[in-house]
Parts: C-alpha cells; sequence; structure tokens
C-alpha cells in the first residue's frame, strides 16, 4: 500500500504518517517529524535549521539530496537524509504529492 515505482526502477513508500527523506520524490514539501540520527548528528541539523517541524522542499534526489530550507539550500548525503524521518504536506490544490 503506498508503493510507487519510479522509472528508475526505485519503490518509494512515503505515503505513511513518516518516512525518511530520502524516500522523497524531488518537488515534494515535507516537515520533519523527527530525527533518528546520532544526538551530536541531530543537535548539528537543529542548529542549520532542520529540527523537528520545520517545513522544507526536497528540490533534487540523486546520490545526495539538495533541500530548500528557510530559503537555502542545502545539500545532505542519502545517509544522512536517510535519518531524517518527514511526512508529506498537501499541495495547496488539495491535490496530494
Amino acid at each position: 500500500m503506498g508503493d510507487r515505482q519510479t522509472g528508475g526502477g526505485e519503490i518509494h513508500r512515503c505515503k505513511a504518517a513518516a518516512c525518511p527523506l530520502n524516500r522523497v520524490n524531488a518537488g515534494t514539501r515535507v516537515r520533519i517529524k523527527s530525527l533518528s540520527a546520532p544526538p551530536g548528528i541531530s543537535q548539528r541539523l537543529r542548529e542549520m535549521g532542520l529540527g523537528e517541524n520545520q517545513v522544507i522542499k526536497l528540490l533534487v534526489r540523486q546520490s545526495n539530496l539538495i533541500c530548500l530550507v528557510s530559503n537555502a539550500r542545502m545539500a545532505l548525503s542519502s545517509q544522512l537524509a536517510q535519518m531524517i524521518l518527514v511526512e508529506p504536506l498537501q499541495a495547496a490544490d488539495g491535490q496530494g504529492f
């Protein structure tokens, strides 16, 4: 349920309440629900603006991810993005992502 196959053969499963950021499709706005990184890394992410309840937009999803965070672009490794649990937000026109 909620699985979607992309042209590259990857399956994205982010229709649930929360999923890792590295499973979100590019162009999606999400809200950070929790950080599952070690305490020091979680603290640094919060200092960079990637804390709980922050709304971000995933711009590029390749080997690394590029996110729009408070009008700044930030690159993250896929491994780090896996430790950031997010929930997708609804589009303004009522259509989901």
